[in-house]
């Protein structure tokens, strides 16, 4: 046995955490000659799972940048619905003498609506009344009680009427002026109307009016049962042919799902008006 060649093999199997794995193949003789195989496996898979987190990881980063970026502007945009400093008084000539400050939307008498008992009876259904124009062929108050059976049903035609006030014109490749529904189509079907008609801006008119528009226009669309008492006023101050802005009310019957009272500015950033005849130029 002693000249005799004894070969043993011995393969030890090492598993790393980093994902490397070796196998030695060790082959030993009784005369002292010794070899030894070593055969090296790597695994991957760690890394690449790895490495597609980190992809992951990018594009999930991108994505909370960009909702940063909207909730960002979403903010900005809010404060033009938030004032502490709301106006308490439901005065016409205080809203008529009210200056710009920065704040385009503003909350008239603790944001409630000034309708008595009897303007929110149901008992005649759903109507619309518009007021006469003043001797200045001015845009006086729009009222109604709303529900969807007012709704149009047609597409809306090109408007045509000229308020008072009109000249409109390009500033920055933006029309400035709005023929601006004091109730809007979508809730009455009332176009070329000349006492349902003013002189608005772009910003007046989309996005602060129609922001509340759409909220009246949501709750009467879910169920032919729901009413809205609403009114839009244009507010003037003395003989200007262009309104300041507009006090909207709207007030749900039976509950408060749409309940609102605000004052909403004319005005245009980065453009000066002039409110007696509605002329205007780039700030």
């Amino acid at each position: 046995m002693k000249h005799k060649k004894i070969t043993e093999f011995l393969t030890v199997t090492l598993l790393f955490s980093l994902g490397l794995s070796q196998t030695y193949t060790v082959q030993a003789s009784s005369s002292n000659d010794t070899k030894v195989a070593k055969k090296y496996k790597y695994d991957y898979t760690d890394q690449k799972k790895a490495k597609n987190l980190k992809k992951k990881n990018k594009k999930i980063e991108k994505k909370i940048n960009s909702l940063d970026k909207k909730i960002a502007d979403l903010q900005k945009q809010l404060k033009n619905y938030t004032n502490p400093n709301a106006v308490e008084s439901l005065s016409k000539q205080k809203l008529a003498s009210l200056d710009y400050t920065g704040k385009t939307v503003v909350n008239v008498n603790n944001n409630n609506p000034d309708f008595s008992k009897q303007d929110l009876d149901t008992n005649h259904g759903a109507w619309q009344k518009y007021g006469d124009l003043d001797s200045q062929n001015r845009v006086t108050a729009a009222n109604a009680l709303l529900n969807s059976s007012l709704m149009p049903k047609t597409k809306r035609e090109p408007l045509h009427v000229n308020p008072t006030g009109w000249h409109n014109k390009k500033i920055n490749d933006h029309w400035l002026y709005n023929r601006s529904h004091l109730i809007g189509y979508q809730l009455t079907g009332q176009n070329n109307n000349w006492k349902n008609l003013m002189t608005g801006t772009r910003h007046l008119n989309d996005p602060d009016m129609l922001m509340y528009e759409n909220e009246v226009a949501t709750y009467l669309k879910a169920s032919p049962s729901n009413y809205v008492r609403y009114r839009v006023t244009p507010i003037f101050r003395n003989n200007e042919l262009l309104a300041r802005g507009v006090e909207m009310e709207g007030q749900s019957i039976n509950s408060n799902d749409v309940h609102f009272h605000v004052y909403i500015f004319n005005v245009q950033d980065g453009v000066n008006l002039n409110y007696s005849n509605g002329t205007n130029k780039a700030s």
